[in-house]
């Protein structure tokens, strides 16, 4: 069992909104959603959760980090407001808990991940 974790870096395009956080391992694997947000943001997710206190968000301008909730608003959206990138969400099956969009995670290629898919659509 792997018990290093490695500290990840990422932000949305303009670099408004930028995050890390702390994985036990590499990131090779990505997730992508059909529900009626997901399949219109088109974004490769990450396949992990990412607790509360993994997560670290930095906002350079105040009032930049938009935030979308529909349906029963449990989980939240987040979006740059300058560059309108998608960067990190907290889930509906883990309220609190984060996934990462991993094409804002620098060093990741989310070309080049295995990419699970997930029926949001059916909840």
């Amino acid at each position: 069992m792997n018990t290093d974790t490695q500290k990840h870096n990422g932000s949305c395009h303009c670099g408004n909104v930028s995050f890390s956080f702390e994985h036990d391992s590499e990131i090779t694997e990505g997730l992508r959603c059909n529900c009626s947000i997901c399949i219109r943001k088109g974004a490769v997710m990450s396949n992990f959760v990412i607790s509360p206190d993994k997560m670290q968000v930095q906002v350079t301008e105040k009032g930049s980090l938009g935030l979308y909730a529909f349906g029963n608003e449990v989980a939240k959206h987040f979006f740059c407001k300058k560059c309108g990138i998608y960067p990190f969400h907290t889930t509906f099956r883990m309220p609190g808990y984060y996934r990462v969009n991993l094409g804002c995670v620098e060093g990741i290629d989310s070309f080049n991940v295995d990419i699970e898919i997930f029926d949001g659509k059916s909840l």
